[in-house]
């Protein structure tokens, strides 16, 4: 099994301040984690938009790729959330997400937003796998996909999982990660059916030298291990999250808006990971 030896960075912010940083969140059909994640955004300090896509119709299409144009130009974080858009459909899920979002006015205010306006991105679990069609993760941009394009497939095991699982921050070198140390654990809810990171051994290793690769499933000792008990999917180098090149896109299969001082009280560990706290911070101070 991979260990990626921590490290450590000094976070940058962003260059203009925004008090109340403004969250764009698409709702596409599947999608179930909108509330938790924008209470999470919400708790955090951040001022959400939920974007309800609709597709019943040309003009319903027209009117969503409009709107989520204007949004996003308004946006300083996009949140993806979890679910299983579109149904998974077609073939992988994910898909239905990228495809949407491969729209060229989508595209380039996404462009716009990460490369001109410090903006950042955040997907979790179907989020995860949009971002990773999209190429925005690892690659930091929206390209074309090859043969040796890493990707979020199948569970090992062939179902879908629903547990707990411990995490450890292989790598901070991102804002979205500005409040956790390298070596930090958390207790994380999953639940997916397609979470196994796969990537071919080239492509592996410059996730390694790039420092990409931002958490990884471990062990009752903190070590990333392969065993199907704590890593659910079976990814390669127990890859729980990855970030862009840049740090400033993060895509993990963990739910971490789903946490709460009430809930899971009979699992002990730290649940709160602080993304929310930490993406809303790095426009504020």
């Amino acid at each position: 099994m991979q260990f990626i030896k921590p490290t450590d960075w000094s976070h940058i912010r962003a260059n203009s301040a925004k008090p109340k940083p403004r969250v764009f969140i698409p709702v596409f059909p599947g999608t179930n984690c909108e509330y938790d994640s924008s209470k999470a955004f919400t708790d955090a300090g951040a001022e959400v938009e939920i974007l309800v896509v609709r597709n019943r119709t040309p003009d319903d299409i027209t009117q969503t790729l409009s709107a989520m144009e204007k949004a996003i130009g308004k946006a300083q974080i996009i949140m993806l959330p979890g679910g299983f858009s579109g149904g998974d459909e077609p073939e992988g899920s994910g898909k239905f997400i990228a495809a949407a979002l491969r729209n060229p006015a989508i595209s380039e205010q996404i462009r716009m937003l990460l490369k001109h306006r410090d903006g950042l991105m955040l997907g979790i679990c179907n989020g995860f796998q949009a971002l990773v069609k999209l190429g925005l993760l690892p690659y930091g941009d929206i390209v074309e996909l090859t043969t040796d394009s890493p990707t979020l497939t199948f569970n090992r095991i062939g179902r879908h999982v629903s547990s707990y699982v411990t995490t450890k921050i292989a790598d901070n070198r991102s804002p979205w990660l500005m409040y956790t140390q390298p070596g930090d654990l958390h207790q994380i809810p999953v639940s997916h059916g397609e979470g196994r990171f796969a990537a071919n051994p080239d492509v592996l290793k410059q996730l390694i030298e790039n420092r990409q690769i931002a958490t990884q499933y471990v062990d009752l000792s903190g070590r990333p291990t392969d065993l199907t008990a704590f890593n659910p999917n079976g990814s390669i180098a127990a890859i729980e999250g990855i970030i862009s090149p840049d740090g400033r896109i993060f895509g993990k299969m963990g739910h971490s808006e789903r946490r709460g001082d009430l809930l899971a009280r009979n699992i002990p560990g730290e649940k709160d990971q602080k993304l929310f706290a930490a993406g809303v911070a790095y426009f504020r101070d």
